[in-house]
């Protein structure tokens, strides 16, 4: 019998019952492939149950690197602009529980991208992929329950949602949340605070120059709001 796998070598640390597990003798790098075989395998009952418990992972393994897969072809489908083929892939990669094929899917639904526009099947979608901790699917949350899409308007589940995305470093939620402190909405106005999250989106690696680029259009648009963002994030114009 011989079962390709990729293991988790802790597992066989902490079950104490072999020492060498691989032809080589050593004990496979965590994420690495193994082979095991029948000569491998530990004997007595503890052996047999860590058998038992790797037979009965390995589906699951093998299920989850195919939707991240399909999510990965579905992604390159949907950057170049190829919403009816990617549509599909993201649903099914979705369904399966792939949280950022949830917020794409999300997306597709606002937008109208690749399939009619629904915005309660995007609201439903974004749900799903925030409960799973992604910081995206936590910011599109906020702003529907900010903007009314797919649901009512509700500052502070757009604040709760906004704040979660933020502690996960989206720059677009750290924006939202100084704004929120900063206007006194959904949560009791704070200066400092506004100050403290504008600051980290604009200096935010992964969105701070498009937040940076985005106060300074506004500015020059004559928004009021804008420089008083602009003052607290520290921005120079």
């Amino acid at each position: 019998m011989s079962i390709a796998i990729n293991t988790i070598s802790r597992l066989w640390k902490k079950s104490g019952v072999v020492d060498n597990i691989s032809p080589s003798g050593s004990l496979p790098t965590e994420g690495s492939p193994m082979l095991i075989t029948s000569e491998y395998v530990p004997s007595g009952g503890r052996g047999r149950f860590l058998l038992f418990l790797l037979l009965l992972c390995l589906p699951l393994s093998m299920s989850a690197q195919n939707t991240d897969k399909l999510y990965k072809e579905a992604k390159a489908l949907y950057d170049a602009k190829n919403y009816t083929q990617a549509f599909p892939k993201l649903k099914t990669a979705a369904e399966k529980g792939h949280k950022k094929a949830q917020y794409r899917l999300g997306r597709c639904y606002e937008k109208g991208r690749g399939v009619n526009k629904d915005e309660t099947a995007a609201f439903q979608w974004y749900t799903k992929s925030a409960a799973q901790d992604y910081a995206k699917g936590q910011y599109a949350l906020g702003n529907c329950y900010k903007e009314g899409i797919g649901t009512a308007k509700d500052h502070k589940k757009a604040v709760e949602y906004f704040s979660k995305a933020a502690q996960n470093d989206n720059a677009d939620a750290q924006y939202q949340l100084g704004k929120c402190y900063m206007k006194g909405k959904g949560i009791t106005a704070d200066s400092k605070k506004a100050a403290s999250w504008l600051k980290k989106a604009v200096n935010n690696e992964k969105g701070g120059k498009d937040i940076v680029a985005k106060i300074r259009k506004k500015v020059a648009e004559g928004d009021e709001d804008a420089k008083t963002i602009m003052k607290l994030a520290g921005v120079k114009p």
